[in-house]
């Protein structure tokens, strides 16, 4: 599997959610922040996004806005500051799958916005997250909207308001398909050298991060992770340092340290068979570098997360 689609895997998506929003007149509604990936797909209309003064857009009819970070935003008919109350959706998305919440004042223009929740794994996805910026607006100006897109959104909507068996399961992989989609066209047009989304799209690096994420278990080493680019041990730890920032064997002590805590948190695996899944033969160890990372032992950060 290659590095974008296993650390998809890794982050673990899931519980999609989802709400029309049928706006008209003046309007505008908040999203708390969450833990979850918010996207915002136009349908019709269109709406003004801010999460700050200094970040802000516009996206119309056919655009996909995502809000890569969760955090609190805004969204409303235009930037003019609102008299109306704003509709605070953030709880909304159980039990209104099948209507559309209706707010605004009296008009005929009318917007239609399929907004979406997805929940995530937060410390799997942490890299992920400080990589992406905080929006991604795919937009397609005066062009017709790409094909794929135009597939994508027409598909979803229908699936949507379709009440049939299998529906839920079918949406969640639509809305990944979506967002896999969106982000790689992100990455692939960010003008940077430099960074981990860089990295991902490299020639030769992307093996090596292809290799960590799928079998962190391994006993790698400099050496090893250069032959899975076919590069000299020396060149390839320079390039890694240069593109990414850290060391390989930082870059991959890291992983195998997100990896163990979604261990712990979310399975019954023992303590001994988590440090082996992550790459390590004596629990003693394991359970030193785990308590580097998080400030407690695997035993003790596994019982916090049961009791809350």
């Amino acid at each position: 599997m290659d590095a974008l689609s296993k650390i998809f895997d890794d982050i673990h998506l899931n519980r999609t959610e989802y709400i029309y929003l049928k706006t008209q007149g003046e309007w505008s509604f908040l999203c708390h922040e969450q833990p979850a990936l918010i996207v915002h797909i136009v349908l019709v209309g269109s709406v003004y996004i801010q999460l700050n003064s200094q970040n802000s857009l516009t996206a119309n009819a056919g655009e996909i806005v995502i809000i890569t970070s969760g955090k609190q935003h805004t969204g409303a008919n235009n930037a003019v500051r609102k008299l109306v109350n704003a509709l605070d959706i953030s709880n909304l998305f159980d039990g209104h799958k099948n209507e559309a919440i209706e707010f605004g004042t009296e008009s005929v223009e009318k917007n239609l916005i399929l907004t979406v929740r997805c929940e995530m794994d937060t410390i799997m996805a942490r890299p992920f997250m400080q990589a992406l910026p905080e929006v991604i607006h795919v937009q397609h100006g005066e062009t017709t909207a790409p094909e794929w897109l135009q597939i994508g959104l027409h598909f979803l909507a229908l699936e949507t308001q379709n009440i049939q068996a299998g529906r839920d399961i079918i949406i969640d992989h639509l809305v990944s398909i979506l967002l896999i989609k969106c982000i790689r066209d992100h990455i692939q047009n960010i003008s940077t050298k430099h960074g981990w989304l860089s990295a991902l799209n490299h020639p030769e690096l992307s093996y090596a991060l292809a290799s960590i994420h799928n079998q962190p278990e391994l006993a790698w080493t400099v050496e090893s992770l250069a032959e899975q680019c076919c590069m000299s041990r020396s060149k390839f730890a320079s390039l890694f340092h240069e593109v990414i920032g850290e060391s390989p064997l930082a870059y991959l002590q890291q992983h195998r340290m997100r990896l163990a805590s979604k261990y712990l948190r979310k399975s019954n695996y023992s303590i001994q068979q988590i440090a082996n899944m992550v790459g390590y033969t004596s629990e003693t160890a394991f359970s030193q570098a785990f308590k580097r990372t998080y400030e407690l032992s695997p035993k003790p950060y596994r019982q916090k997360f049961l009791e809350s």
